[in-house]
Order: structure tokens, then C-alpha cells, then sequence
């Protein structure tokens, strides 16, 4: 396998992963919010956290394949 295609899968699920945090998290948090309403505070606290994460995570993969692409 080739250098530039193991990076572009790296980056590739590097990025994805944290989409489907952000996808499946806000969905949550809207059903979360519209079964119980009176929770909006906790809910809204885990779900800034988790996008936090998520985004942290994507930020990590990204340095990591830019680094990767950095002339030897």
C-alpha cells in the first residue's frame, strides 16, 4: 500500500469518527430533550462535552497525518 493512500485512510477515519460522535450525539440530545425537557441543563453539559472530545480527537488525527505528510 502506498504511502498517500494509508494517510488519506488515516486522515479519513480520523475525521469520520468524530462526525459520528457530533451526528449521533446531537440526535440524542434531541430526543433526550424531548422526552424530558426539564433535563436541558445536564443534557446540554454532557453534549458540549462529548463535542469537545470529539473535536479534540479530529484536531489529534489531523496533526498526526500532517505530520505524517511532512517532507523526510
Amino acid at each position: 500500500m502506498s504511502r498517500n493512500l494509508s494517510l488519506v485512510i488515516i486522515f479519513g477515519l480520523g475525521i469520520l469518527g468524530p462526525c459520528l460522535v457530533f451526528a449521533l450525539g446531537s440526535y440524542a440530545s434531541i430526543q433526550a430533550l424531548g422526552r424530558n425537557p426539564s433535563a436541558a441543563p445536564k443534557v446540554f453539559t454532557v453534549l458540549i462535552i462529548s463535542l469537545i472530545v470529539s473535536f479534540i480527537l479530529s484536531l489529534i488525527a489531523m496533526l498526526v497525518v500532517f505530520q505524517l505528510f511532512a517532507p523526510e
